[in-house]
């Protein structure tokens, strides 16, 4: 074990103490270390079979690629997605996105690190979506940041908040069909010229067409990122 290991452990251990964890669906006792219960995680969406390359829900048992995966594969090169978006996953990610629960990244951010541990190849560094300055000084952080946060600790993985940013501010893609979210999305995000990796993973919060992580992933592979994979925690 590293010495970061050890630190982190301690610290750990002593949130353990202080602050135990609870269940935020229940509110009873949390188990295996997470702000979840037992009974309330056996309960969520778990998008068990789903498309390895986008990620989208397939049917019971089914494995491999979509069919539109098949026939235009994106550029990224394989979706880990947890949950299929509906409750109460959905409520969760409202409260962080809107209400300022950071109790749900933490959650979240651990599960995402359970799921990815024995994936490989393992990435070089997490990436998460980033947000424009101007929507970010708006919410005061980014929810997929606090997310990816916790999952590269556990991980023990660098978190790169530095070379990639939104260069452009975007309208809400609530309610937007695929293509005019692709074209809202066009040259949205910015890598600077130095980025020297060849493996990442982006992690966002939702992927519903798959528009923003396909833009941003564009971006890092014109930089020179030769694998781009997907970490999110609820695919629509």
């Amino acid at each position: 074990m590293t010495g970061k290991e050890t630190v982190n452990k301690w610290l750990e251990s002593i949130q353990d103490c202080f602050f135990p964890h609870s269940c935020l669906l229940c509110g009873g006792a949390g188990a295996g270390g997470l702000d979840l219960c037992s009974a309330c995680r056996s309960e969520l969406p778990h998008n068990r079979w789903a498309c390895s390359r986008c990620g989208i829900p397939l049917a019971a048992g089914a494995e491999g690629c979509c069919g539109p995966c098949q026939r235009h594969p994106p550029q990224f090169a394989a979706t880990l997605a947890l949950f299929r978006y509906e409750e109460p996953v959905r409520m969760l990610l409202h409260d962080l996105k809107f209400r300022d629960q950071f109790a749900v990244a933490r959650l979240f951010g651990e599960l995402l690190a359970i799921a990815a541990a024995a994936r490989e190849p393992r990435p070089q560094a997490i990436i998460p979506v980033p947000l424009h300055p101007r929507r970010f000084r708006q919410r005061g952080y980014n929810q997929s940041t606090e997310i990816a946060r916790i999952a590269a600790r556990r991980l023990g993985l660098p978190l790169d908040l530095r070379h990639c940013t939104r260069r452009r501010p975007t309208l809400p893609q609530t309610g937007m069909p695929a293509a005019e979210r692709r074209r809202n999305l066009r040259h949205a995000f910015q890598v600077s010229a130095e980025l020297d990796l060849g493996h990442v993973t982006i992690v966002d919060d939702i992927v519903t067409t798959g528009a923003t992580v396909g833009e941003l992933t564009r971006a890092l592979r014109s930089a020179g990122v030769a694998r781009v994979d997907v970490w999110a925690v609820a695919r629509a």
